[in-house]
């Protein structure tokens, strides 16, 4: 898999793309994840890639061309039809059902807003998917394309150590997961439940379920509505 992030700010990455699964699965040869400065395409002596809004506002507005020629520059050979991601808050939410989607992907291309966002052009022009990780602003798309590569990455076959750890995931089932607990079984008077102590594995699974959809209806009713709806 090929993963290509367009940035204002690429330096931003080094940290969370060289520690942990991240790193694990590039070491193992399983994604590559290519780093562009859009002000490499910016085709001014400054390497200016914003503007002043027309009809006057706050801030300054992401301008189309060097958005462009990055993504264009970036898509690989003929017969391969890159996954192209808008980071935007007006976009879909991003979800693990997207998160899947994505990690069947040959290539994907993220591309970062910064300021008071994209010309409306490259919204229509572009032929990305508008994703956003939430209903809160960020200062840019940085954050949120960490956000997206780790749940895609640790997706990947092979990625982590256990396979079973993917698939019974939170939100997998649109469900929550059920309560963990390790050694040792007495902590300052909070027990372990007795059935995880039992041995037998049907119980554990049947109590791990319920337990799951009981979570889920306290703090995330919401995903049962969906299962239902």
């Amino acid at each position: 898999m090929l993963i290509d992030i367009l940035s204002l700010f690429p330096a931003m990455f080094a940290g969370p793309l060289d520690d942990s699964i991240v790193r694990i699965a590039r070491d193992k040869g399983m994604v590559r994840i290519r780093l562009h400065d859009i002000r490499d395409y910016a085709e001014n002596k400054h390497k200016k890639v914003d503007d002043a809004p027309y009809g006057g506002g706050p801030g300054m507005v992401m301008a189309c061309g060097p958005v462009f020629r990055a993504v264009e520059a970036v898509q690989v050979a003929p017969g391969v039809v890159p996954r192209k991601l808008l980071l935007t808050p007006q976009g879909r939410t991003f979800n693990q059902q997207l998160a899947r989607e994505l990690a069947s992907e040959r290539q994907v291309i993220i591309v970062c807003g910064r300021y008071e966002g994209f010309d409306e052009r490259i919204h229509d022009g572009l032929g990305a998917e508008e994703i956003s990780i939430g209903d809160f602003v960020l200062s840019g798309g940085e954050v949120a394309a960490m956000v997206i590569v780790e749940a895609v990455v640790r997706l990947l076959p092979g990625v982590l150590g256990n396979e079973e750890s993917a698939v019974r995931d939170s939100f997998t089932e649109r469900l929550l997961d059920y309560p963990q607990y390790t050694r040792p079984p007495e902590f300052r008077g909070m027990t372990v439940p007795d059935v995880l102590l039992s041995g037998d594995h049907k119980k554990v699974d049947e109590w791990r379920r319920e337990q799951a959809k009981k979570r889920t209806a306290e703090r995330r009713p919401d995903l049962l509505e969906q299962e239902e709806s």
